[in-house]
């Protein structure tokens, strides 16, 4: 049974997250400890302690989730020797796919995602925005609908969650006019986003030119296990590759159907999700309910999970 390991994106973040690794692998505080003396920040106490609007700020939250998912995977590593076939993460999620695939260190991930948190803020500076999540149409009819409500500003369809929710980005006028136009079309529900900018739309392009700049500072190795992109929704080994897909995915829809269903294309059965909350289990299960899925957000899961897939 081949097997994915999966990483969520922004806003599955809480109070007290991580929490629970932290006490039981002494190495993982120093991880945070490390980050915390070279950004001038307290991750390890907004993550466990909060407060919660401090957690929400895109440059805490960014790397407060990369850190909890790969916490989460190590410590999974420490009692499994379960080997994913593929690793894919959510936007955000993607650079905790590629530390688990080996292309750059657990610190250098830390260290570019808070970057990238603030990149994407700065790009947007003094720019009305809005994200909004679309239930109950197609991806194609959420695109039409996006195309039809430009008029009123630039809006596009940037997420692809599931077969019939898909997330839209922009300008607030545009937005706000296609999540009208979608209750015309029969949407179910259209839910307004919680976000810190228009993310994956030319908004921030500036973002994708700032962190292109700064990823050059990092070393990215070809990796062991093949990283599904974002932007493709097709495997990339090659870190060069992988690092200008990075950069182009700020400013890029993210293919997270596609990329699902490529690896179930490609023998996968078994998805394990590693990070904050279970929004990817849940997204996996609406794209292909044949498949298995697990998720680990707390140490305690850790043994079900070792146990079900051994």
């Amino acid at each position: 049974m081949k097997t994915a390991f999966v990483f969520p994106g922004q806003g599955s973040q809480y109070v007290g997250m991580a929490s629970d690794f932290i006490r039981e692998n002494a190495e993982l505080k120093e991880i945070t400890d490390n980050f915390d003396k070279a950004h001038n920040t307290n991750l390890a106490e907004v993550m466990t302690k909060g407060p919660e609007e401090t957690l929400k700020q895109t440059s805490y939250t960014q790397p407060a989730i990369l850190f909890h998912s790969l916490a989460a995977l190590a410590s999974f590593q420490n009692k499994s020797k379960l080997q994913a076939d593929f690793v894919a993460g959510h936007s955000l999620g993607e650079f905790s796919a590629i530390v688990a695939s080996g292309m750059i260190s657990f610190q250098d991930a830390l260290h570019l995602v808070h970057k990238r948190g603030e990149f994407m803020i700065k790009a947007n500076a003094g720019v009305p925005f809005a994200m909004s999540a679309i239930i109950g149409l197609e991806p194609n009819q959420v695109r039409e609908i996006c195309l039809a409500a430009e008029s009123a500003g630039l809006v596009r369809a940037v997420n692809f969650n599931t077969p019939i929710q898909t997330v839209i980005s922009g300008t607030a006028e545009g937005v706000q006019k296609a999540g009208e136009l979608a209750k015309t079309k029969g949407a179910k529900r259209v839910i307004p986003l919680v976000v810190g900018g228009p993310f994956h739309t030319p908004l921030i392009a500036k973002a994708s030119d700032w962190l292109k700049e700064e990823m050059q500072k990092v070393n990215f190795k070809d990796g062991k296990i093949p990283v599904i992109s974002n932007v493709t929704a097709l495997p990339v080994i090659n870190g060069q590759e992988e690092r200008e897909l990075l950069a182009r995915q700020i400013v890029s829809p993210v293919l997270w159907v596609q990329s699902v269903e490529y690896m179930i294309n490609q023998g996968v059965q078994r998805f394990i999700e590693f990070g904050p909350q279970k929004v990817l289990s849940g997204m996996i299960r609406n794209i292909n309910k044949d498949v298995e899925v697990f998720s680990i957000d707390k140490y305690e899961d850790i043994d079900g999970v070792v146990s079900a897939t051994s």
